[in-house]
């Protein structure tokens, strides 16, 4: 079975990612080629980068790093939920991608975006990212924004999400290439040792 992580992306106190991503997994739900499992950055306490050898080498000498790796590689496909903060994503998650590197090669990722104007210019900037990982971003992405969304950021207990349909094909999309790159990746770092 293809598995999917939906990523919180964010660690900030009073977040919405929390809120987002409970949205991308009930509509998950309705997908029952893949499992999806929510993956919070901050449950893993991972400092700043802090490895002395360059994730590229493997060479993992941290603990958390290593527990990092772990859940990561066991997925063959990621939904990046990330708000946008100052025209870009969050330290956290960029921090969080660089502790890594065979374990995101050659799977798929998908992007919720939130913010003022749907976390689009966050989500650009991460496709740029992922792309020296090699994860392949599917097209279709979904943006959450203050004009369409305006309970997400005001009232989020009475947000009522506005991408259904968007959400769907990105999922859909997300899927296919999960399935499809699966034969390229190489034996996972558990089997390596």
């Amino acid at each position: 079975m293809t598995r999917i992580a939906i990523v919180l992306g964010s660690t900030r106190p009073g977040r919405r990612a929390e809120i987002v991503a409970r949205w991308v997994a009930e509509v998950a739900k309705r997908h029952h080629d893949a499992e999806f499992e929510l993956v919070d950055i901050g449950a893993y306490g991972l400092p700043m980068l802090d490895e002395p050898a360059p994730a590229m080498t493997g060479d993992y000498r941290n603990e958390h790093t290593k527990r990092w790796a772990a859940a990561i590689d066991g997925f063959d496909g990621y939904v990046f939920v990330t708000p946008e903060y100052n025209h870009s994503f969050p330290a956290a998650l960029k921090n969080a991608i660089d502790f890594l590197y065979a374990e995101w090669n050659d799977k798929a990722a998908g992007f919720v975006g939130y913010g003022a104007y749907g976390g689009m210019r966050a989500v650009e900037q991460l496709r740029l990212i992922l792309a020296e990982m090699k994860v392949a971003t599917v097209r279709t992405q979904v943006a959450l924004s203050k004009h369409t969304d305006r309970d997400l950021f005001v009232d989020p207990e009475n947000w009522r999400p506005s991408g259904d349909r968007d959400l769907t094909e990105m999922l859909d999309q997300l899927i296919a290439w999960s399935n499809a790159l699966r034969t390229l990746q190489p034996v996972s770092a558990a089997a390596r040792g």
